[in-house]
């Protein structure tokens, strides 16, 4: 199973280009860091919860992406993007999405 942002040239013409797929991860925050978080967020420096939280998302999304494309008989999937994550109240939500491909048989 691949995974492409653009076609690469050695695919030209070699793939049957398929629908477009998408996934969602929703990920619930720890109430306790949310906490810290928000302090952290009046004196500045990295939230590296959130940080965390939004990584733990996008490679969520991304494996269920991979799986509906495998499920539905496609090796993967090409123009894959990341609609921009959000941090909403108590926790993060991603969207991922791009064409499945097939591999022209030779």
């Amino acid at each position: 199973m691949e995974i492409y942002t653009f076609l690469p040239p050695h695919l030209e013409g070699k793939i049957e280009v398929g629908p477009m797929l998408f996934a969602s991860a929703v990920m619930a925050a720890n109430v306790v860091k949310d906490i810290r978080e928000n302090i952290r967020n009046l004196v500045g420096g990295p939230m590296g919860h959130y940080e965390n939280l939004i990584e733990e998302a996008i490679e969520r999304a991304t494996k269920k992406l991979m799986e509906k494309a495998q499920k539905a008989g496609y090796d993967g999937i090409v123009g894959f993007r990341i609609v921009h994550p959000s941090l909403v109240e108590g926790g993060a939500e991603v969207v991922v999405f791009g064409n499945a491909f097939k591999l022209k048989k030779e």
